[in-house]
């Protein structure tokens, strides 16, 4: 469907010439953005190559293989760092689902039906401790005490906005790693009330998107499924203790989920088992910038559970200085496999848009993301860019966005502004744990502490 040439717009008319890239910084010598460490020497190990130093691989032992498939990931870890009094390394529970809670349970010598009290305790009714689990004898719930975990995370900081109803949380975990989740609750013109919690997959990222406050820190590991299930869970209680629940989870938080993959999927599998958390599939989603070998084995899921693309570009120049990992995985290879994982699912596919002052917002570069978008059954979602200090960008104004909004919708591709919530407790990814970890060396240097 051609442009009416006659509608009017305020949004910016054409790209910047060629070998320009607008407000991009960073450039390396080839005319390609890097991400911020490159040249400094804290490259993280996850980039490596000799053709490119800035291409990002999978973890070791998740290479891709092509589009044919994935390669082993790692099996999913259930214990935590945490050691218990007098013994190993200590069980999370909350990485299992009912079936393995029930196998870890004989083999201790337990029946099977303690197995499902403590499942129910701990994703029905929610609790921290196994002292909690009064249904227990006492001196079981003593021994699972030192042998197992049901809380692994520690609330290192946290920042509410009352406003936007927006509150986001910075979790230390046992090793001393530290990840952030975000609350977002919602209310309709009906007043039904949606919670909504992002949590992350990894501590860190090793895409280097340069954009994103996570993408300066590197890579450090990939979190647990009890890891991101816990995340929930502690949401769940803040928003029992108010009679309210969490509706939706969105795995768009630290990290990229496909690169650990074995662990969300288990995840997944124990948010929404019907005797435990019981959340629905349809209201969980899934983010990931673009790894295709993942993407075709989800689709292979046949599930309900949502799947969003973070594009932020209709080509393959400026996506590639935008999210590196286009470089191994172009757009050739990522739109045929959104088009397989919709024919596979029937579901309708969500592309997350940032929107870059003079980078990605020219009237032009929505047409050729709706061409690019040509047949999907998809929605797009544009996103006003959360300021993060020592990175060159700016956010679009508004009505350069309004203009972007309404070239896509002329191709009848939907297209949702969406909210920045929680912008002014930093609540886009990365920037809390970045600030707290700054003023925590601040304070390790202060001369007044006799540093």
């Amino acid at each position: 469907m051609p442009l009416d040439p006659d509608a009017p717009t305020t949004g910016r008319q054409s790209t910047p010439p060629q070998g320009s890239s607008g407000n991009i910084g960073m450039p390396t010598s080839d005319g390609v953005s890097a991400p911020p460490w490159t040249g400094t020497g804290s490259s993280p190990a996850a980039y490596e190559g000799e053709q490119d130093a800035r291409v990002p691989r999978l973890d070791a032992g998740q290479h891709a293989t092509g589009s044919a498939g994935v390669s082993p990931v790692p099996r999913v870890v259930t214990k935590s760092s945490a050691t218990a009094p007098g013994g190993p390394a200590a069980v999370a529970l909350t990485g299992m689902t009912l079936h393995e809670l029930q196998v870890w349970a004989v083999d201790r010598g337990l029946p099977r039906y303690r197995a499902a009290q403590l499942h129910r305790g701990t994703f029905r009714r929610l609790a921290k401790s196994f002292a909690e689990l009064t249904e227990l004898p006492g001196p079981l719930r003593d021994e699972l005490a030192a042998q197992a975990s049901l809380t692994q995370l520690v609330v290192e900081n946290e920042v509410q906005d009352a406003p936007s109803r927006t509150t986001k949380t910075l979790f230390r975990m046992d090793d001393g790693a530290l990840v952030e989740s975000v609350l977002m609750g919602y209310q309709d013109a009906g007043g039904h009330r949606r919670h909504t919690v992002c949590l992350s997959s990894q501590v860190g990222c090793p895409l280097g998107c340069t954009f994103c406050a996570t993408g300066l820190m590197g890579w450090a590991r990939n979190l647990t499924a009890a890891e991101m299930v816990e995340q929930v869970l502690y949401f769940a209680r803040r928003l029992r203790e108010h009679g309210q629940h969490v509706t939706n989870i969105v795995y768009m938080g630290m990290g990229e989920p496909f690169l650990n993959y074995d662990a969300v999927w288990q995840s997944v599998r124990i948010l929404t088992d019907e005797s435990g958390f019981g959340l629905g599939s349809r209201h969980i989603t899934l983010s990931t910038s673009g790894v295709v070998p993942a993407m075709l084995r989800f689709a292979e899921e046949r599930s309900q559970v949502g799947l969003a693309v973070s594009l932020h570009a209709p080509d393959d120049d400026l996506r590639s200085m935008l999210v590196p990992l286009n470089r191994r995985y172009p757009l050739a290879d990522l739109i045929p496999a959104c088009h397989q994982y919709v024919a596979a699912t029937h579901r309708r596919i969500s592309f997350e848009y940032t929107m870059l002052d003079e980078v990605n917002d020219y009237v032009d570069q929505a047409v050729a993301l709706a061409r690019l978008l040509h047949g999907l059954i998809c929605h797009v979602n544009l996103i006003p860019w959360n300021h993060v200090e020592d990175l060159p960008y700016r956010p679009s104004p508004p009505e350069v966005i309004g203009a972007f909004r309404d070239t896509l919708e002329r191709y009848s591709i939907p297209t949702t502004i969406r909210d920045t919530r929680g912008s002014r407790i930093t609540a886009a990814c990365g920037q809390l744990r970045t600030i707290t970890e700054r003023r925590h060396a601040a304070r390790e240097t202060d001369p007044r502490r006799g540093h």
